[in-house]
């Protein structure tokens, strides 16, 4: 027998939300690059429902903060290392540093915050940070109370939603009208001409290429290096330039997936030259975001794990496949706005929340030739038409 869930009295009188004469607004996400771009459905609703002129800024680690430019609807960045309370590695507190980030909010002069969160996280040391920093009206999400640390309090989100749903759920409970359903999809500011140049730089014959992503941000989410390679191997075999991406700090990863999809070649360097074009091409902290997003954009396939770079595809519509870990719900974080196939093995343990897979990684135990076949076939037989042209350009003005 299930019960049904009753709202607390507190939750029910301080739910919505008037920002009718809101001037300055902050937005509190400080996680990692993909939780900024699964908000920015959120993030165009509640720029639209505020007054002309009012200013939206974004309280963020510096991997969210380097995705924000790309974002509609946000003015600023107010950039902190890290915040204690999504600390996983079990720091002291630094009273310095809490006493400076209430500081820097109360130079704000923010009239609003609302505390984006996801469902496992909670929102009230956030608030009490906005609190200590005069922030008057504060707003999030939680079934735990809190007491007034959050003056408008919503404790009745559904269980499971996909994350970007959740943050539009949020400011619909606290009455702020949200877009319809054709505007519920992840959404980044990539101009096409940024796709172009990538085109040019990488791909400068218009070959099609493939992207392959074996990041994410802890190992137990990660498909495995030697596997990545063999889907990279037989793309490469297909037709496809391999452009195999990552940050400076995944620069052995990436060299161990070149040197599987290349074994006879060792590792891959990212040159690129018409005529003389190699099938696999590394970049490990060669691209900043907006390059990547661009990267991506133009991509007839991109391949990877449930991560960051899984959600920055999808916001720019790239056809992807997601080898997605045991270590969340698929419903909450898979790829909804472009075309995509997930591949999981499913697993007793999952969703385990673990860093570190504590067995034999079984959730991702899928063979290469199943992920690529999945990859070709749902692969882009050319590029994007402004990718293309800006690529057919090149090579004219070249002969």
């Amino acid at each position: 027998m299930t019960t049904a869930f009753v709202s607390h009295p507190a939750a029910r009188t301080r739910r919505r939300l008037d920002l009718s004469a809101a001037r300055r607004v902050l937005v509190i996400r400080p996680d990692n690059l993909g939780d900024v771009v699964l908000l920015t459905p959120a993030l165009r609703a509640l720029r639209a429902a505020l007054p002309p002129g009012a200013r939206v800024d974004l309280l963020a680690t510096p991997a969210g903060a380097a995705v924000a430019g790309l974002v509609e609807g946000l003015d600023g960045v107010l950039e902190v290392s890290s915040v204690c309370w999504q600390d996983a590695d079990g720091r002291p507190v630094d009273q310095a540093e809490q006493a400076s980030l209430v500081r820097r909010l109360a130079a704000g002069h923010y009239d609003v915050a609302i505390v984006f969160t996801s469902f496992s996280e909670s929102p009230w040391p956030a608030a009490y940070v906005c609190a200590l920093a005069g922030i008057g009206v504060r707003a999030g999400a939680s079934r735990e109370f809190g007491g007034s640390l959050l003056t408008h309090w919503v404790d009745d989100l559904p269980d499971g939603l996909h994350q970007a749903d959740r943050a539009l759920a949020l400011l619909q409970r606290l009455g702020v009208p949200t877009a319809g359903a054709a505007d519920r999809a992840l959404a980044l500011r990539v101009p096409a001409s940024g796709a172009a140049r990538m085109a040019r730089r990488w791909a400068p014959d218009g070959t099609p290429y493939a992207v392959l992503l074996p990041g994410a941000t802890c190992p137990a989410r990660r498909y495995p290096a030697g596997r990545f390679g063999q889907v990279g191997r037989a793309l490469a075999a297909a037709g496809l330039l391999v452009i195999v991406a990552g940050t400076a700090r995944e620069a052995e990863l990436v060299s161990a997936v070149c040197r599987a999809a290349r074994p006879a070649a060792g590792p891959c360097a990212p040159t690129a030259v018409a005529g003389a074009r190699a099938p696999v091409v590394g970049l490990a902290g060669e691209l900043g975001v907006a390059e990547l997003a661009a990267l991506l954009r133009g991509a007839a396939i991109v391949v990877t794990n449930n991560s960051g770079g899984a959600h920055l595809a999808d916001a720019v519509r790239a056809p992807q496949v997601t080898l997605f870990a045991g270590t969340e719900r698929e419903e909450e974080y898979r790829p909804r706005s472009g075309r995509s196939v997930v591949l999981r093995q499913p697993t007793p343990c999952a969703p385990c929340r673990s860093f570190v897979c504590r067995y034999q990684q079984e959730c991702l135990d899928i063979p290469p030739g199943r992920v690529a076949a999945a990859a070709l076939a749902l692969a882009r037989p050319t590029p994007e038409p402004a990718v293309a042209a800006a690529a057919g350009h090149a090579v004219r003005a070249a002969t």
